[in-house]
């Protein structure tokens, strides 16, 4: 069985891509034509993957190695989930990255003077009217968690969704609250995506600026210039709209809007390359 290869520079940049497509409960194989899933019923969909930045691949899913080639020839990364995204298990990068982009973010990340020069930007995004000026990374950091601790109160008061502090129990979804189990749901998205985007950039998410210690800081270092719209007000907006209700499939549709109406996936790699110009 052979697949007919579109020549890669046909393929429409990350931008220009549908963020991703959430599978899961079926299995991804290809035929003489197309990649394809099958759901648990039996049902068939083709996967336009050269249209789709990732592919999420949830719970109860396989995948045949045919289809993984096939995928990542298309330039799509592959990310392996948890539930509910709380656990994001592994990445299938596309080999198409440019290394420079790399050899840039490990030069900036590994001088202690450059790393804080960085961060200080990527927290200026948060904090355009503040004078961040010879602050130490720690200081920034407790900027930020002051300020989003001020957003969660706020949201809370806005849309009328109690809250009483960020709290989620692994592999306990359904005794969590729900404005937490959508927050750790959104973020997951979230994540996802910026990984793609950074793949796709030849970007590392390993090496961050601001977050370490972690699998992915430099997703988390990213992330972090969206998520006050795109999941923090999301997730309380969801709550209020239907507190009794948790659909992942309506969370995914919401995320998706946002995503397109800010045109997020258009700008992060531009985003990342203004906070790493310095």
């Amino acid at each position: 069985m052979r697949l007919f290869k579109v020549p890669k520079n046909l393929f429409p940049q990350v931008k220009n891509r549908f963020p991703f497509v959430y599978l899961e409960h079926g299995r991804i194989e290809i035929d003489d034509s197309s990649v394809k899933w099958i759901d648990k019923t039996g049902s068939v969909v083709r996967l336009p993957v050269a249209t789709i930045g990732s592919l999420f691949i949830g719970p109860g899913t396989s995948i045949t190695h045919a289809a993984i080639g096939a995928i990542s020839e298309a330039s799509c990364t592959i990310c392996w989930i948890g539930e509910d995204s709380l656990k994001f298990y592994a990445y299938a990068e596309p080999p198409t990255a440019d290394t420079q982009t790399l050899y840039k973010q490990l030069r900036l990340a590994f001088n202690d003077e450059s790393r804080v020069e960085v961060a200080r930007k990527m927290f200026a995004r948060r904090f355009p009217d503040a004078d961040l000026k010879g602050k130490t990374l720690q200081m920034m950091m407790g900027m930020e968690g002051r300020r989003v601790k001020g957003l969660y109160a706020q949201k809370s008061a806005e849309y009328g969704v109690p809250w009483s502090g960020r709290s989620y129990i692994p592999g306990q979804s359904s005794k969590s609250e729900p404005i937490n189990r959508t927050l750790t749901f959104l973020n997951g998205l979230l994540y996802g995506v910026v990984t793609s985007a950074l793949l796709s950039g030849g970007y590392s998410p390993r090496v961050g600026f601001i977050h370490s210690g972690s699998p992915l800081p430099f997703v988390y270092d990213v992330a972090d210039f969206y998520k006050e719209y795109v999941t923090i007000d999301l997730a309380f907006k969801l709550v209020h709209e239907d507190a009794d209700i948790y659909d992942r499939h309506v969370v995914i549709d919401a995320f998706c809007d946002r995503l397109l109406e800010r045109k997020i996936l258009m700008n992060i790699i531009s985003d990342v390359e203004s906070v790493l110009e310095i």
